[in-house]
């Protein structure tokens, strides 16, 4: 009873110092909204996704698929989060510099999503990278390109989102690239790193295939890294053909990549075999 009730006045607390926490799902909304995003609430595969459009009436070029990363599963360390949605969407930012035709592709259960069957906490704590939840990613993929002749996907995530892109580029979407920031690609490493619970049923990418060698791979880190520190991306990048790795020194888990993403984003522009960005290719 005591350490409930110690529980209770810790979130409780939270909730206090930290408002703009209490509704996420409408503060993504109206931060969406102010750059004149389309928002969306489509099926994949068993899941309701929320999604966010730029530019799509430009129908030319590839399709830039922003991928969140895991927002706050958890409240403390023994208290689940009722809703995992990012307080802070660093993606959705990034997006809103992005003069390509984009979507923000919201995870099962985030956004507003988290009392939707068949949501539970399990999906966003252990089962964050579970096989459904790319299956039902790539759903949504398979169903936005149907309206899209010849387009291509560059699939762009954010320290979990980046896990999920290397997931989702496994998946008979025609993918071109994948880019991650901050990715957590070696989710077993990083558990091991932060002393975290396992993360039964979830996929780890550093345990997948190599992907296609048509299949272009940016992966980026900042040097100041205490979450994902560049050693854990290094070494899945060796591992895969045709990856790129770069190493923001002054940057960390989350803070200075607004101000990278106009540079990293010209890598991207009408690329078709882009050399490494630096002289540090995985391979």
């Amino acid at each position: 009873m005591i350490k409930r009730h110690a529980n209770t006045w810790r979130v409780l607390l939270f909730s206090m110092i930290c408002p703009a926490c209490v509704a996420p799902a409408t503060h993504v909304d109206e931060e969406a909204a102010s750059h004149g995003f389309e928002r969306r609430t489509v099926w994949g595969t068993g899941f309701l996704h929320r999604i966010y459009l730029n530019h799509m009436k430009d129908r030319s070029g590839n399709l830039h698929v922003y991928i969140e990363g895991d927002g706050l599963p958890w409240l403390l360390p023994d208290q689940v989060s009722p809703d995992p949605t990012p307080r802070t969407p660093l993606m959705l930012q990034l997006m809103a510099q992005d003069k390509a035709p984009s979507i923000y592709l919201g995870r099962p259960c985030y956004f507003g999503l988290a009392q939707t069957p068949p949501c539970n906490s399990w999906w966003w704590t252990n089962g964050r990278f579970a096989p459904e939840v790319v299956d039902s990613m790539a759903a949504v993929l398979i169903r936005l390109m149907s309206t899209r002749k010849n387009t291509t996907l560059v699939l762009i995530g954010h320290s979990g989102g980046g896990a999920l892109a290397m997931l989702l580029a496994t998946r008979p979407i025609n993918v071109k690239a994948v880019v991650t920031v901050a990715g957590n690609l070696d989710t077993e490493a990083w558990i091991r790193q932060h002393h975290y619970s396992d993360l039964t049923g979830s996929l780890n990418p550093a345990l997948m295939a190599e992907l296609d060698k048509h299949i272009i791979q940016l992966h980026f880190q900042g040097g100041d890294d205490q979450n994902i520190p560049p050693a854990l991306a290094s070494r899945f990048a060796a591992r895969q053909p045709r990856a790129c790795f770069k190493v923001y020194p002054e940057l960390d888990h989350r803070n200075g990549w607004e101000e990278k993403w106009p540079e990293i984003l010209q890598m991207l522009s009408g690329f078709s075999s882009p050399p490494c960005p630096e002289q540090n290719p995985g391979r």
